[in-house]
């Protein structure tokens, strides 16, 4: 089985997560792990987090492209690899 499993992420901080616990917790190698803009514009998500959500010091924060979510896709080549990546993608989704 090649298939690519692919979703979307409404924040950077929820797709960064996924990328890292595919690669760290389960040995995904990264070159597998694709992620980009769900649409055609550079986006940092569709909703702000981390680094993108303004301080105490500040009101808003305008320098975060926020349009689109961010997509994460990964290559498996077996059912129990394709497993993984769902169940972690779901558990992210879920929050």
């Amino acid at each position: 089985m090649n298939a690519t499993i692919e979703r979307t992420f409404e924040s950077r901080r929820d797709a960064e997560l996924a990328v890292e616990r595919l690669v760290q917790e389960y040995g995904f190698e990264r070159t597998d792990v694709f992620v980009s803009a769900a649409g055609d514009e550079n986006s940092a998500g569709g909703t702000p987090s981390g680094g993108d959500t303004a301080t105490h010091l500040e009101t808003e924060r305008t320098d975060a492209p926020l349009s689109d979510p961010i997509s994460v896709s990964v290559d498996v080549n077996d059912d129990a690899r394709a497993a993984i990546v769902t169940r972690v993608f779901d558990e992210i989704a879920a929050g």
